[in-house]
């Protein structure tokens, strides 16, 4: 289809589709921008856009129609204290998905949030950066395209921050490669920090989330990783959210 403001060659030669356009700039996520154009909630330069598939140039002013800024406030974010032998999303013969324990049972009788829990907050709700199954701590679930793009998109730059209590010598060399140094799957690892917080355990910050990474980085070492538990994703810390509980990411909260 051809850009809606002008038909010439190099315009098309520019142009990209308006539901990558929206992912690309936060505004939600390409399946949810989809929905919002065939709902015509899309107005770009001031034109409402209701075909799939229309392409703009990367210049253009996108803009959502209030019945899509609504639909945006609907949606809802949950933090989990995941417990260890929960996996985090898909599930495993004999082992539960971390979704199977949100209700309204294991809601935190302290979480702030005004919102009275619904089945439909279950809908469309995705893990946004594993736990493995030996793991606990802080699990975020979404169904705000804009908060997974966020914390797992390509370029996610938010931070991620662990307790890991080590088994094993670690000399001031294998510290320095622990921050920096190390490759995995044949890839340099980005930069890491890495500190002791107390005689057996050191505190991770990590700004990317490969598969078991921590507890591969610690082998490379020659430690044995004996507990593992994340405490902050960006600026939300699992603070004192009780095991195995859950609550809404408040509205004044950002990651």
């Amino acid at each position: 289809m051809a850009p809606i403001l002008g038909k010439c060659v190099e315009m098309e030669a520019e142009s990209l589709r308006l539901s990558k356009l929206m992912a690309l700039r936060g505004m939600c996520s390409r399946r949810e921008a989809d929905r919002y154009i065939e709902q015509g909630w899309v107005l770009v330069d001031g034109v409402r856009v209701m075909a799939l598939g229309t392409k703009v140039r990367p210049d253009v002013e996108v803009v959502l129609d209030a019945p899509a800024q609504a639909a945006q406030a609907d949606l809802v974010t949950i933090l989990l204290h995941k417990p260890i032998g929960i996996v985090s999303s898909q599930p495993e013969p004999g082992y539960e998905p971390a979704i199977a324990l949100i209700s309204d049972k294991t809601r935190y009788r302290c979480d702030l949030s005004p919102r009275t829990f619904e089945a439909a907050h279950l809908r469309g709700l995705a893990v946004a950066g594993r736990l493995d199954i030996d793991s606990e701590g802080l699990l975020v679930l979404t169904q705000d395209g804009r908060i997974a793009r966020q914390l797992i998109g390509e370029h996610s730059g938010v931070e991620k921050e662990y307790l890991v209590r080590v088994q094993g010598p670690l000399d001031e060399a294998g510290l320095r490669l622990l921050n920096h140094g190390l490759s995995l799957d044949g890839k340099p690892l980005r930069p890491a920090q890495v500190t002791w917080q107390n005689r057996d355990e050191l505190k991770f910050i990590l700004k990317q989330g490969k598969k078991r990474q921590i507890r591969r980085m610690c082998e490379l070492v020659g430690l044995k990783v004996l507990r593992l538990k994340r405490v902050r994703v960006g600026n939300i810390r699992l603070g004192d959210l009780p095991y195995g509980q859950w609550r809404y990411l408040g509205a004044e909260e950002a990651f």
